[in-house]
């Protein structure tokens, strides 16, 4: 059963695919309206969302599909009156299709295990691989290829899309840098940067990881940054956040130092005049509904792919 957990475990000649895929689905999305017909995905939630409920949703829907809310703070398994066992052998009696957006990715890979459907992460703390492909059919959109391309990342960086960054940059051939404080809890997982220059030694992909915001930013085609505030961020940790990552702010002198055709990223939700301005993410350089309106795409693509690839399609 091929699940989508990790880009970790994903080859480039099966992400390759996918943003095939997806390009193909987005420019003639009516060869598809059939494509899930009579198909159920189950979408659990511990986290809130806006672009991964709605993007799964709408793209089951405009398949052929239907699409199931579950929302673990009412469910039985939120209250802690049913296991992950019981829940997910349940659910694989009922769906063709199960996404999850959870706190502990430890959870979502203990779904894969016990699934007898495919299993999509719609998000943990650890990783996001839906938003990163979708941002590599972006990327791809707007430069053509990867090839020659640099990707700086600016911020937090001990977190989920960091994380599907570096594995997705450097299986890809995109070379990455990322700027971020140099504490320890703003930082990279250890074992998550090995396996990005692992995989960047095979694909000639560059994995730098500097202290220095603008020698992240210098030259690259990509800046791309993320809220300083995820969902698991306690709120009172706002102020001594702002001042931790304050100097990793892309600015319009900070995009000024990346290359003139340099497109800027946020995956949203974002905070203007936090990890960005709004000089910024406002401004022409800015794809960053070009990315949310991907996820559409690239959702269709991944379910429509795991169903193949269990027989079910």
């Amino acid at each position: 059963m091929l699940h989508l957990i990790t880009l970790e475990n994903w080859s480039r000649a099966q992400i390759d695919a996918l943003l095939d895929l997806a390009r193909s689905i987005k420019t003639s999305p009516t060869a598809y309206e059939n494509r899930l017909h009579r198909k159920v995905l189950v979408m659990i939630f511990e986290k809130p969302s806006l672009r991964t409920r709605v993007s799964f949703e709408t793209g089951a829907c405009q398949m052929g599909g239907d699409a199931i809310y579950y929302d673990m703070s009412t469910s039985p398994l939120g209250a802690g009156k049913e296991t992950i066992h019981d829940t997910v052998k349940t659910l694989s009696r009922y769906a063709d299709l199960l996404m999850a957006r959870l706190f502990e990715h430890a959870h979502m890979e203990e779904m894969a295990r016990l699934a007898g459907i495919p299993v999509i992460n719609g998000l943990t703390n650890f990783n996001h691989p839906c938003q990163i492909l979708s941002d590599l059919l972006t990327i791809k959109e707007k430069r053509g290829s990867f090839q020659n391309c640099t990707l700086a990342y600016l911020g937090d960086a001990h977190n989920n899309v960091t994380h599907s960054l570096l594995y997705a940059c450097s299986k890809m051939g995109i070379h990455i840098r990322v700027g971020c404080p140099q504490d320890k809890d703003a930082q990279p997982l250890p074992e998550v940067l090995e396996a990005a220059v692992q995989s960047g030694a095979q694909s000639g992909a560059s994995v730098t990881v500097t202290h220095d915001a603008a020698a992240a930013a210098k030259g690259a085609d990509v800046v791309y940054t993320d809220s300083w505030m995820s969902y698991h961020i306690p709120k009172d940790a706002l102020k001594s956040r702002i001042k931790l990552f304050r100097p990793f702010q892309v600015n319009a002198d900070l995009m000024a130092l990346a290359a003139p055709q340099a497109i800027f990223m946020n995956c949203l939700p974002a905070m203007r005049g936090y990890e960005q301005t709004a000089e910024v993410i406002d401004g022409p350089q800015s794809v960053v509904f070009d990315q949310a309106e991907n996820r559409l795409h690239m959702q269709k693509a991944i379910m429509i792919t795991l169903l193949d690839q269990a027989g079910a399609a």
